[in-house]
């Protein structure tokens, strides 16, 4: 099941974040079907999480998506190389996202493989924010895609993980965030060997 923007305009950030968690993501370019199991993400809040880009209220050309109705992309280039996928959540006007960090492979393979220019089937397929956006053909031409299809859309295959396999822990690349880096919201599935790397 494709899920409604209703899902993405829920308040709660951190708990979207968690429940992404095994949702599958997909994108349909150029006729060509990529996508995987979700396996790591990260939630930012407007309110009270100096790691956000809207924390402060600013709307600006890069921020303007965020103030937008959940369900839509935000997607940007960090290190002029590497473009992140962020799903926008909440009502409009509360700048919430949720980073996508880690997919499990599922559709399309060969093709995300050719993206990436891997031989083989291994993490750094898509194992990575940087990397898993490459492998599904997302670029900055995605900004302010809707979530609902035909190019990107998440979907409910009813694999719901349980607590005991979620592993919470500070998100990653935020040290400017003051005491707000040391939140618990980045959220990995436990043992999968498609989360990224990074500690």
């Amino acid at each position: 099941m494709i899920l409604p923007l209703s899902y993405y305009q829920q308040p709660d950030v951190v708990a979207l974040a968690r429940d992404m968690l095994g949702k599958y993501l997909f994108t349909c370019f150029d006729g060509q079907l990529t996508g995987g199991r979700i396996v790591e993400t990260e939630a930012y809040a407007h309110i009270g999480d100096q790691a956000c880009h809207s924390h402060l209220g600013r709307f600006t050309a890069r921020t303007r998506i965020m103030y937008e109705a959940g369900g839509v992309t935000y997607a940007y280039l960090i290190y002029g190389r590497y473009t992140l996928v962020n799903v926008i959540t909440n009502e409009a006007g509360k700048a919430d996202a949720v980073l996508i960090r880690g997919l499990e492979p599922t559709h399309g393979i060969a093709e995300m493989q050719l993206r990436r220019g891997l031989t083989q089937v291994q993490r750094n397929l898509t194992g990575g924010p940087g990397l898993l956006t490459q492998a599904l053909g997302i670029s900055t031409r995605s900004y302010g895609t809707p979530l609902t299809g035909p190019e990107i859309w998440l979907e409910d295959r009813n694999e719901p993980v349980p607590a005991d396999q979620v592993i919470a822990s500070p998100r990653v690349g935020i040290d400017y965030a003051g005491d707000d880096a040391a939140l618990p919201w980045r959220f990995r599935l436990r043992g999968s060997p498609w989360t990224s790397p990074a500690k």
